[in-house]
């Protein structure tokens, strides 16, 4: 689900204002449209006044003449017409007609708005002038004066063209709202083909929406892009550098007097440890690139440390009693397999490299709230405080490794690398005497 400040919300907010202000605006206007569109104009008002005042004179002079100026009119304007008393009552001699009657009963003043539900003009009553309490002049509103005739126009105006207009401003604001992020997360994104250090502005990748996320996202996937290149440009310069050695030892041996047998021997030798250097140097590759590993399941510690150690042993010329564990034996983990036993492998390799003859490589541990706090501890001269965050860098050896002739320092590296993406913490610390490599990983109830 979205967040409570994500772009949906913010969308879905302005979408339901903008519907009910055009709701509210189209109605109002319509309505202050309608009073002043129905409602009789100044001529039909005047006309209608003269008439009254026609028919009052002709009221005075009776009914004859009262009649005859009925039929005047009739001739002159369409539609009925009446001359009544303030009680309905007919001031000639010829009664009024049911449907003059029900005219009557729905006639409007001059000054009233007028209705588009009606059929039929609409009977106006105006009252004598000069003797408004004797009678009026009730008349069907002649067609030329009905101010409906514009009501469809603006109707069309008020109900289609004014809304489509407001929802295209509100388009094109919104347009306009949404490409300005878009456009600088775009700028980014090619310039990132030809600059790694490329990143979207701090100020939107803090946004509290989608754009922001994206925005957080490219900075992560940028950030993790221009280490692997980076890490792969050293990793090849240092490749380079460390093949250069077993090669000028084959050249020196293929130009020297070797016998057959010694010359075998020193090729042979040779292509294991290039072997052994890419092996390493491909896993320490793998481990940069691929994604956080998923395929994680419960591991009991002390299974683990016993192959481990058995193996490490057999190539040590070791006896298995010099690899105490000193955990629970229900110390468990939630890790990779295979990565958490060539990490251990690694850091038990290592501390075999630097112990002393008759040393010992101890397994420890203790749990920590969610979390196994592990350390493989050996007994050797452990390593200068200042060299303790550089023995996990690839290809970093010690002086003491590098008289001893062996590893490329690269089991380290790769060991951290691995308990990162099981989620866990590597790191290092001398001991009394020795040195102390720490790993936290999950633990498993």
């Amino acid at each position: 689900m979205p967040g409570r400040y994500s772009l949906l919300w913010r969308l879905s907010a302005v979408l339901c204002l903008s519907a009910v202000l055009v709701v509210w605006l189209s109605w109002h206007l319509t309505m202050q449209v309608g009073e002043r569109v129905l409602r009789l104009g100044t001529e039909a008002k005047t006309t209608l006044h003269g008439y009254a005042a026609e028919a009052e004179q002709a009221w005075r002079g009776g009914d004859d003449a009262m009649r005859r100026w009925l039929s005047t009119l009739q001739a002159r304007e369409p539609g009925d017409a009446m001359l009544v008393d303030q009680h309905g009552v007919s001031l000639t001699s010829v009664p009024l007609t049911e449907h003059q009657r029900a005219g009557l009963r729905f006639q409007r003043e001059l000054d009233y708005r007028m209705s588009l539900r009606s059929v039929e003009m609409p009977y106006i009553g105006i009252p004598f002038p000069q003797a408004p309490e004797a009678g009026r002049l009730v008349m069907q509103l002649p067609p030329r004066f009905f101010p409906g005739r514009v009501i469809p126009f603006w109707r069309a105006l008020l109900m289609g063209v004014l809304p489509a207009l407001l929802a295209l401003l509100l388009g094109v604001l919104v347009y306009r709202q949404l490409m300005r992020p878009l456009r600088a997360l775009e700028a980014q994104v090619l310039r990132f083909r030809d600059d790694p250090q490329a990143r979207v502005a701090p100020e939107l990748a803090a946004r509290r929406d989608e754009f922001g996320q994206v925005g957080e996202s490219f900075n992560l996937m940028a950030e993790r892009v221009a280490g692997v290149l980076g890490a792969q440009r050293q990793l090849l310069h240092d490749m380079s550098h460390e093949l250069r050695t077993p090669l000028s030892r084959l050249s020196v041996a293929l130009d020297g007097k070797l016998s057959e047998d010694a010359l075998r021997e020193r090729v042979a030798r040779e292509l294991a440890l290039m072997s052994a250097l890419v092996d390493d140097t491909l896993e320490l590759a793998w481990h940069d690139m691929v994604q956080p590993v998923s395929s994680t399941e419960t591991v009991t510690l002390g299974p683990m440390w016993d192959l481990v150690v058995e193996n490490v042993a057999f190539e040590a010329g070791w006896p298995v009693s010099r690899f105490p564990n000193r955990l629970p034996e229900d110390a468990r983990v939630r890790a990779h397999v295979n990565d958490l036993a060539r990490t251990l492998e690694n850091l038990v390799r290592n501390a075999v490299r630097h112990s002393p003859p008759e040393g010992e490589v101890r397994l420890q541990g203790q749990r920590e709230g969610d979390m196994w706090h592990l350390w493989v501890a050996d007994q050797g001269p452990g390593v200068a405080p200042e060299a303790l965050a550089r023995i996990f860098e690839p290809f970093v050896r010690l002086d003491t490794a590098r008289e001893q002739g062996s590893g490329f320092g690269l089991g380290l590296s790769i060991a951290r690398r691995a308990v990162v993406r099981q989620g866990g913490t590597l790191w290092a610390e001398n001991g009394a005497p020795g040195l102390r490599v720490h790993l936290r990983l999950p633990a498993v109830e």
